[in-house]
C-alpha cells in the first residue's frame, strides 16, 4: 500500500467493529443485536414464504403472524397445515427461536448474578436523607453505632451510612455481631475509599445531617483524616449548606493544619489530650469516672440546649432554680460561645441558650413553681480545705505519658511527687527532660517489670494517693500490651485487698473487648480506652456545640467537675432537696448538677452512688462522707 493511501475498510469489518461497539456497552447492547437478529429472522422467513408463493391463499400479515408466533412461542406444526416450504421455515424459525432464547436467558441470568455480586461488593448508590455518614473504619465503629441507635429511638426511620475500604459483607457480619440489635435504625455498609470522589458520591453525603471521620489504624492516621476532610469539603457536586463534620486527631501537632483545612465546617476530638485528661481526672476524683460516662453516652441524662425566652433577661442564678428536672450547665452565647458556671449575676440574653442535663430535649422546661422550700439554716458556709501535697504512681509508659504528667502538675498543690515505674529504655531520659518544666510535681524514676508482683509490693503501694496503669503500646501490639496491663491491674486489686487501703486506679486498655475481661470493681477504678473517644464523636455528631463542653470540661485551666465534700454546702445528718443545695453551691460560686453517696459507693447497680440531675424536690440527707458534683472554675 503506498504511503499516504487510505486502508480500504470490508463491510464485514465495519459491521463486526460496530457489533463489539455495542457488545462492549454490556447487557443491554447484547440484547439489542438479540432484537436485531430477531426481526432479521422473523421478517427473512415471512419474505421468503411470501415471495415463494407456496401459500397464496395466506396474506403477508398472516404468514408474518404465523412466523412470528412460532418464532416466540415454539409450537408443534401440523404437517397438512401448509406446504413443506412453509413447514421448513417454521423449523427454521423454532431452531432460531430457541438459540436466540437461550442466549437471553444466558444474558439475564449473567446481568442478575452479577447485579447481586456487586450489591455484595457495596457498590449501589445510597439513596438516603438526613443520615449519619461514619468515613474510615476502626474499633470505635461499634460504640459509635451503639450510641446513635439509641440516641434515634425516637426518630422516624434514622439511618447510618458507612463507607469504608473493607468488604461490606465483612462489615455487616461485624456490626451485627458487636452492636447486636438496631432496634429502628438501619445501618447501610458501602466498599470504597472515602478519598475517592466518585466512591464518596455512592453514600450520597450531599444529603446527611453529618459526618464522623475516624482514625485509620496505621502508620500515619492523621494524614489520612485530613485528606478525607479535603476530599468532602473540596467535592466537586457538594452542597451549598456546610457539613457537620467531626473527626478524630492523634497528634497535637497536626491539630492546626486540620483546623484550616476544616474551618467552621469541622469539629476536630484531639485524641491523645482527651485520654490524658480524662486518665488524670478521675485518677484524682473517686467517682468521676462515673459522671463523665453518665454525661458522654445516651444511656442516662444527656446535654441539651435550649432556648428559653421566659428566661431572658433574668439572671443565670435565677435560671438554676428555674427547672425541676434539669441541672442547668451555662450558657450559650449569640456568637457560638459555650460559657459554663458564669456569673450568678450574669444576664441571659434573648437569643442565648441555656445548657442544660436532662432526660430528653422534652423535659428541659421551666418548672413554674414559686415555692422552692430552700432550707436556708440548713445551709454550709464552710471553706473547702486547702490543697494537700499528694503522691501519684505511675505504672508503665507510652507516647502519652509526658502529656499526662503535665496534666498532673496542673492540677496538684505544690510538693507533689509522680513516681514512674516502666522497663522502657528511653522513659528515665523523658522523664528528665521533663523536670525542668514542672512547677508542682518533683518526678522521679525507677526501671522494673510493672507485671512483677515483688516489684510492686516493694513500692509500697499504701503510700500513693493515686495510681495511673499506662499501656505499653508503643513497643508491643495491643494484645500483648492489654494483656501486661490487666496482669498489673489484678496484682494491684488484690495488694489493696489484702492491705486494706483504697486508692484510686485508672487503667489504659487499647481494646474494648480488654476493657470487659478487666471489669470494674469499684468507681475509683476506672479503665480509660478509645471508648470514650467514640462516645464524644457519637455525642458531638449529633450537636457541633458540644465540642466547646467538652473542651471546657476537659481543660485543667477551665470550668471542671468536682466531687466536694457534702459538708460544704449543707449540714450533715440533715433532710434537704437539691434547690438547697443548688443555692448553697450559687452562693461559692459554682454550679451544682448532682451528688455521690458514701453508703452506695460498691453498688454497681445504683452507679456506685453517683446521682447526676436529680429532681431538686427530692429529699436527701446526706452525711461527712457524701460529695456534692458541682462546676467550679479550676
Amino acid at each position: 500500500m503506498k504511503s499516504g493511501q487510505r486502508k480500504r475498510i470490508s463491510f464485514l469489518a465495519r459491521l463486526r467493529y460496530s457489533i463489539d461497539n455495542t457488545l462492549s456497552r454490556g447487557p443491554a447492547g447484547l440484547i439489542v443485536w438479540l432484537a436485531v437478529i430477531s426481526c432479521i429472522l422473523v421478517l427473512g422467513a415471512t419474505f421468503y414464504v411470501v415471495a415463494a408463493g407456496h401459500d397464496p391463499d395466506k396474506s403477508f400479515a398472516i404468514v408474518l403472524w404465523d412466523i412470528l408466533y412460532q418464532t416466540l412461542t415454539p409450537n408443534p406444526v401440523d404437517p397438512t397445515s401448509g406446504s413443506n416450504t412453509f413447514l421448513y421455515t417454521m423449523l427454521f424459525s423454532t431452531i432460531g427461536n430457541l438459540f436466540l432464547v437461550s442466549v437471553f436467558i444466558g444474558i439475564l441470568t449473567n446481568t442478575i448474578d452479577n447485579r447481586i455480586q456487586n450489591l455484595r461488593k457495596g457498590r449501589s448508590f445510597v439513596i438516603e436523607n438526613n443520615h449519619t455518614l461514619i468515613l474510615g473504619w476502626s474499633n470505635k465503629i461499634f460504640d459509635i453505632i451503639s450510641q446513635l441507635v439509641i440516641a434515634n429511638e425516637n426518630q422516624k426511620k434514622p439511618r447510618i451510612v458507612v463507607l469504608a475500604d473493607k468488604d461490606k459483607v465483612e462489615m455487616d457480619d461485624a456490626i451485627r455481631a458487636r452492636v447486636g440489635h438496631t432496634r429502628n435504625t438501619h445501618v447501610v455498609c458501602r466498599t470504597g475509599s472515602p478519598l475517592d470522589p466518585n466512591d464518596l458520591d455512592i453514600v450520597n453525603p450531599q444529603t446527611c445531617k453529618s459526618i464522623i471521620i475516624l482514625s485509620p489504624d496505621d502508620e500515619d492516621p492523621d494524614s489520612q483524616v485530613i485528606k478525607t476532610i479535603l476530599s468532602v469539603i473540596n467535592h466537586p457536586g457538594r452542597r451549598e449548606e456546610p457539613y457537620h463534620i467531626v473527626a478524630e486527631i492523634r497528634e497535637p501537632k497536626h491539630m492546626e493544619i486540620a483546623g484550616i483545612v476544616g474551618q467552621v465546617e469541622t469539629q476536630l476530638v484531639l485524641v491523645s489530650d482527651l485520654i490524658s485528661r480524662v486518665t488524670v481526672q478521675t485518677s484524682r476524683q473517686s467517682g468521676l469516672s462515673v459522671v463523665y460516662t453518665e454525661l458522654l453516652n445516651y444511656e442516662g441524662d444527656e446535654i441539651y440546649f435550649q432556648r428559653e425566652p421566659a428566661l431572658a433577661g433574668r439572671t443565670y442564678s435565677d435560671a438554676l432554680l428555674a427547672y425541676e428536672d434539669s441541672a442547668v450547665m451555662g450558657v450559650l452565647a449569640a456568637d457560638g460561645k459555650v460559657k459554663l458556671n458564669p456569673p450568678g449575676d450574669a444576664v441571659i440574653g434573648a437569643d442565648e441558650m441555656i445548657i442544660a442535663i436532662s432526660q430528653s430535649e422534652s423535659t428541659v422546661k421551666l418548672s413554674g413553681l414559686s415555692a422552692l422550700n430552700i432550707d436556708a439554716g440548713a445551709i454550709a458556709d464552710r471553706q473547702p480545705d486547702a490543697k494537700k501535697p499528694e503522691r501519684t504512681l505511675i505504672l508503665g509508659w507510652n507516647w502519652q505519658s509526658c502529656q499526662i504528667i503535665s496534666q498532673i502538675d496542673a492540677y496538684v498543690a505544690p510538693g507533689s511527687e509522680v513516681l514512674v515505674v516502666a522497663d522502657v529504655a528511653e522513659a528515665e531520659a523523658l522523664t528528665a527532660c521533663l523536670t525542668g518544666e514542672l512547677r508542682n510535681l518533683h518526678i522521679s524514676y525507677k526501671a522494673g517489670d510493672t507485671t512483677d508482683r515483688i516489684v510492686l509490693e516493694a513500692l509500697g503501694i499504701e503510700t500513693f494517693d493515686h495510681i495511673i496503669i499506662l499501656s505499653y503500646s508503643d513497643v508491643d501490639n495491643i494484645q500483648k500490651a492489654d494483656a501486661l496491663t490487666l496482669v498489673t491491674l489484678l496484682h494491684l486489686r488484690q495488694i489493696a485487698e489484702r492491705a486494706g487501703h483504697r486508692f484510686s486506679i485508672v487503667s489504659e486498655m487499647m481494646d474494648v473487648r480488654n476493657r470487659r475481661l478487666a471489669e470494674v470493681t469499684r468507681a475509683d477504678d476506672f479503665i480509660v480506652s478509645d471508648m470514650l473517644t467514640a462516645l464524644m464523636l457519637a455525642q458531638i455528631s449529633e450537636n457541633k456545640h458540644l465540642v466547646d463542653v467538652f473542651a471546657s470540661l476537659f481543660d485543667a485551666a477551665g470550668t471542671d467537675i468536682y466531687l466536694k465534700p457534702a459538708v460544704n454546702y449543707v449540714l450533715p445528718g440533715q433532710p434537704v432537696n437539691f434547690y438547697t443545695v443548688v443555692e448553697s453551691a450559687r452562693r461559692h460560686g459554682e454550679t451544682a448538677i448532682g451528688y455521690r453517696l458514701h453508703a452506695h459507693a460498691g453498688d454497681n447497680s445504683k452507679a456506685y452512688g453517683v446521682t447526676i440531675n436529680p429532681r431538686k424536690s427530692e429529699m436527701v440527707t446526706f452525711d461527712a462522707r457524701d460529695r456534692v458534683i458541682v462546676l467550679a472554675e479550676s
